[in-house]
């Protein structure tokens, strides 16, 4: 199964998304299943389907709910909606849910 992070250079949420998803993987015994995907321009982003940086996608779909029906493709920092509030990254448990189909 593959597993993405696409991002693009400068992106804080990358940054903080990277070790997270790396951890969980290592959890699942999956390490070295990281691709990491550069995001470099917005043609890209359109062509990607990319959401905005950073973004996770498991076996070609965005871990969160929903994303796959969004069409706001382009260069941008991505927000993700947690129980902690406002966040760079997704949560744990919606990665974890996520990766329980490797």
């Amino acid at each position: 199964m593959k597993v993405e992070l696409l991002y693009f250079d400068g992106c804080p949420g990358y940054e903080e998304m990277r070790p997270l998803v790396e951890r969980l993987l290592a959890e699942r015994g999956l390490e070295g299943r990281l691709e990491l995907v550069p995001v470099e321009s917005a043609e890209e982003a359109a062509a990607q389907q990319f959401l905005g940086s950073p973004s996770l996608r498991v076996g070609g779909h965005d871990v969160e709910p929903g994303a796959d029906e969004r069409s706001d493709f382009g260069m941008k920092c991505r927000i993700y909606s947690t129980v902690e509030g406002r966040r760079h990254a997704p949560s744990e448990e919606l990665i974890r849910s996520a990766l329980r189909v490797c």
